[in-house]
């Protein structure tokens, strides 16, 4: 394992408390328990949006606290879920009188964790509401998961989200415009090597230097099949067509297409990935009116990509591109 770390049981805390210190104008990070917060929170009479989960899908979460999208994130042990206290004190360290909206995957641990601080934060008079992502198409279940795993189209959520809160959108219509987003984007991924969690210091599931994963987890999860690798037009091609069938998208219809990087494959790979993944759009008729391309929801160093496909209406569009700053998503302002 060649990692640039120090003590494999440290890497949370330091790579926040490094995070912190690099973004100090925009955020602010507390560790008795951890979380991360927008410098300026609580922000009055704003409904906070506070999202979490285990560590190592860097930038998601704490990369997206900022104006116009997360009011704090809670980061967990690597792949694992934060517990209740620090969501709970991340969620009152945001309240500002207008509720709050938990942004939870659809991952086991996550879920029950974050209800329970839901319930916590309720008990002491905060309003809070949950939405849960599960995008992913691949499987229905998985190790850590009862139903659809929640992944990159989290960050959709969440910037859509972040946007309705920040023009001064209700908790009910916020959680509406979470749940919307969710309910019309569709995510599907593929690994070429195996990550290494630190503290285990050894692959976290084996592939030959042929082979390839589709439908991968953000964590190593098993996906639909092991095949052998194929140039990325078939790969390609076999992610777009289980996510537009699921979508059941059709011609004539706006999109939001993003191609997200697992953490190790270079940019040059994941414009390939975007050029065919736009001309399948292109070729039936689906009008890419909005993109992005890179890193959002990684797995530590894994080498991969996945596609996310959000249907897009006049709304879901304006709070795309409306201002957003924060240290990894930032135009408009």
């Amino acid at each position: 394992m060649k990692k640039l770390i120090n003590d494999p049981h440290d890497v949370v805390a330091q790579s926040v408390e490094g995070f912190a210190a690099a973004h100090s104008d925009l955020v602010r990070a507390e560790f008795d328990p951890t979380f991360v917060v927008r410098a300026d929170a609580p922000v009055a009479g704003k409904v906070a949006i506070v999202s979490g989960g285990g560590s190592g899908h860097e930038p998601l979460h704490a990369g997206f606290v900022g104006f116009g999208m997360l009011d704090a994130a809670v980061p967990g042990p690597v792949f694992t879920s934060p517990t209740p206290d620090p969501i709970l004190a991340a969620t009152k360290a945001v309240d500002a009188g207008a509720g709050v909206l938990h942004i939870v995957k659809n991952y086991t641990g996550d879920v029950l964790n974050f209800e329970t601080a839901a319930d916590l934060a309720e008990a002491e008079g905060i309003d809070v509401t949950s939405v849960v992502t599960n995008d992913d198409v691949a499987v229905q279940d998985s190790l850590y998961t009862a139903g659809r795993r929640g992944v990159a189209g989290t960050v959709l959520v969440e910037k859509a989200a972040g946007a309705a809160a920040q023009r001064g959108d209700s908790l009910a219509e916020v959680a509406e415009i979470a749940r919307r987003v969710n309910e019309n984007v569709r995510t599907m991924g593929v690994a070429l090597t195996p990550c290494v969690v630190p503290h285990a210091g050894e692959p976290s599931f084996a592939l030959a230097d042929d082979e390839i994963e589709i439908g991968i987890g953000i964590h190593g999860e098993p996906g639909r099949e092991k095949v052998a690798l194929e140039d990325a037009d078939r790969i390609v091609d076999r992610l777009m067509q289980p996510v537009l069938s699921d979508l059941a998208i059709e011609s004539g219809e706006d999109a939001l297409l993003l191609v997200n990087g697992m953490g190790g494959t270079p940019l040059m790979e994941l414009y390939i990935v975007y050029r065919h993944a736009a001309k399948v759009l292109a070729d039936r008729g689906i009008t890419v009116a909005r993109s992005h391309v890179g890193n959002v929801t990684t797995s530590l160093e894994m080498q991969g990509a996945s596609i996310s496909v959000l249907r897009l209406d006049d709304e879901l569009r304006e709070l795309w591109d409306a201002p957003v700053h924060t240290p990894a998503l930032r135009w408009g302002r």
